[in-house]
């Protein structure tokens, strides 16, 4: 490989014995005499990695410079390229050569060579692939798993992070009293208690998000009306119409393109599966964060439709797909932005992405589109946040964030209510939400929202009863708020007229609350204060 860089003179070495111009760039220049031909551009102008001109030129830590998709296709999967000179590049930390950035486009101008484009990174990722295998030992090559380099490396730390995230009490919906059957919604049992309610489920709970419509369903407004998909789409190799048709510069290809994939994978199962490739994404990505309404709509919603297969979540969240949603999220299009919530709620169905998602900084915007959204928006926005605070990184991450009072804000939305409390029993359950519920007044608001038992339906009444339960669990303040709104009033009605669930529930906390108020009484009475106070008695009993 070339490296555009001149070697340190002997001699030329600083303290530590490294060259003093690790750092200095060779820029080409060019005679006036010289003869500038489009198929031959100068060595140093070429990418040593990926075999040409460069887009965005970048020096590494170890004095050479390579396009930037190339450091980082290499930094990704690990590789050390051999240079001629037998060093090895260090890609620690990069600088933009923008001295050479400008040369190169000045020898394009001159040259009638056409500018150069940024390098596709699965093209790149073939080409070092190619040459790692050139590079390993004939008896090792054949060790390495396929699928588990395709991981990147930052990605791979990230979800191997998952992976060694220890179990986590999901007490509310873990385990109850009597155990649940919904596998999507809730997690493996635990030996804590839940506090949400048994047998029917608690609302109309899905595993696909409100913006998923069937085939039957009325299309969107963003949607043409086709039912043609182009027959080169059928092909064994579909993927690469869809990828070739994205990487159109014709608006209106890309937009038909997204439509025809969101048509494909409305339904069909197994279309799904084969058409979420890693190309298909890579190709996909751009026109999620397209300014154009039409294409970046379709186009998260077909992400949606391929959410929806279980192979495909974590294959999805791997391809980078979760920053370009939660921008959608934050100042996408109006439909867009529901498609978005609703591709982050079925991602966060799996339970390897739950870290992940909150990671990457999906909380805040989920958190800020449950108050400002399209009743679709908040509706997914809110079941993601459940399903994303199952796990305690993600729920204190949330308290850190003030969403105590947004959420208890929130149920006096009646529309919202039942979402939102669940997200609420699920900060119940440890001690920092705990807290910040307590110090949000939340006792007030729960007993307060229960004195219109009427007006709830069932979920939302045992959901809110269930939160006031895990705010019960071992907290000395929550007798005292639960005295002062005449909490025991509303819990003796839920024993009387609520569900099994909840009247249990009810009656643990009335037990509870009068024991405590029973051994106090017997203190004041037993203790002889003003002999402990003149020193004759000793304030203990015994």
């Amino acid at each position: 490989m070339y490296s555009p860089f001149r070697k340190a003179n002997k001699g030329e070495t600083g303290g530590h014995g490294r060259s003093k111009s690790m750092w200095k760039i060779f820029i080409y220049r060019s005679s006036s005499s010289a003869k500038f031909d489009k198929n031959d551009p100068p060595k140093e102008l070429i990418c040593p990695i990926y075999g040409c001109l460069m887009f965005d030129p970048v020096v590494v830590s170890s004095g050479q410079t390579f396009e930037r998709t190339s450091v980082q296709v290499c930094k990704d999967l690990g590789f050390k390229p051999q240079l001629p000179n037998g060093l090895t590049p260090d890609f620690t930390n990069v600088i933009p050569n923008l001295a050479l950035r400008t040369t190169i486009l000045s020898w394009c101008e001159k040259s009638g060579a056409e500018k150069p484009q940024q390098p596709d990174y699965y093209a790149v990722e073939a080409i070092v692939r190619a040459s790692m295998a050139e590079n390993l030992p004939s008896s090792s090559s054949s060790s390495i798993s396929r699928e588990d380099s395709r991981i990147r490396v930052s990605e791979r730390e990230l979800l191997k992070g998952v992976a060694e995230n220890p179990a986590v009490l999901l007490s509310h919906a873990a385990t109850e009293l009597n155990p649940r059957n919904n596998h999507h919604f809730y997690s493996p049992s635990s030996s804590e208690e839940s506090v949400i309610a048994n047998n029917s489920p608690l609302l109309p709970f899905k595993t696909r998000p409100s913006c998923y419509s069937s085939s039957s369903s009325q299309s969107t407004s963003s949607e043409i009306i086709s039912d043609e998909v182009p027959s080169s789409a059928s092909t064994s190799s579909e993927d690469d119409y869809y990828v070739a048709q994205f990487k159109k510069l014709d608006v209106y290809d890309q937009e038909q393109a997204v439509i025809s994939l969101r048509k494909s994978t409305r339904t069909d199962e197994e279309a799904r599966v084969s058409l979420c490739t890693p190309r298909l994404l890579s190709a996909l990505k751009p026109l999620i964060v397209s300014r154009y309404a039409g294409v970046q709509t379709n186009a998260v919603a077909a992400l949606v439709n391929l959410s929806l297969a279980d192979a495909n979540k974590v294959k999805i969240i791997r391809a980078g797909i979760t920053p370009l949603l939660i921008d959608v999220l934050k100042g996408g299009f109006e439909e867009s932005q529901e498609h978005a919530a609703g591709a982050i709620f079925s991602l966060a169905l799996e339970d390897d992405n739950k870290t992940a998602i909150g990671v990457l900084g999906a909380l805040q915007p989920l958190l800020h589109a449950l108050r400002s959204g399209t009743e679709r928006t908040r509706h997914d926005s809110a079941l993601a946040l459940y399903h994303l605070t199952l796990v305690q990184s993600n729920r204190l991450k949330l308290v850190k964030l003030g969403a105590a009072n947004t959420l208890l804000g929130m149920l006096k939305t009646r529309d919202m209510a039942g979402r939102v409390v669940l997200v609420i029993c699920n900060l119940a359950v440890c001690q920092e939400g705990k807290a910040a519920l307590l110090d949000a007044n939340a006792v007030n608001v729960m007993v307060g929202i229960l004195r219109n038992w009427n007006e709830l339906d069932e979920s939302t009444r045992e959901n809110c009863v269930a939160a006031l339960y895990s705010l019960s669990q071992g907290s000395l303040r929550f007798k005292g708020m639960a005295k002062e709104t005449n909490a025991a009033e509303v819990l003796q009605m839920v024993v009387e007229q609520g569900s099994e669930r909840a009247s249990e529930k009810a009656k643990r906390m009335l037990i509870s609350m009068r024991r405590r108020m029973k051994d106090e009484d017997d203190d004041e009475e037993e203790i002889d204060w003003e002999g402990v106070l003149e020193g004759r008695v000793s304030q203990t009993r015994y």
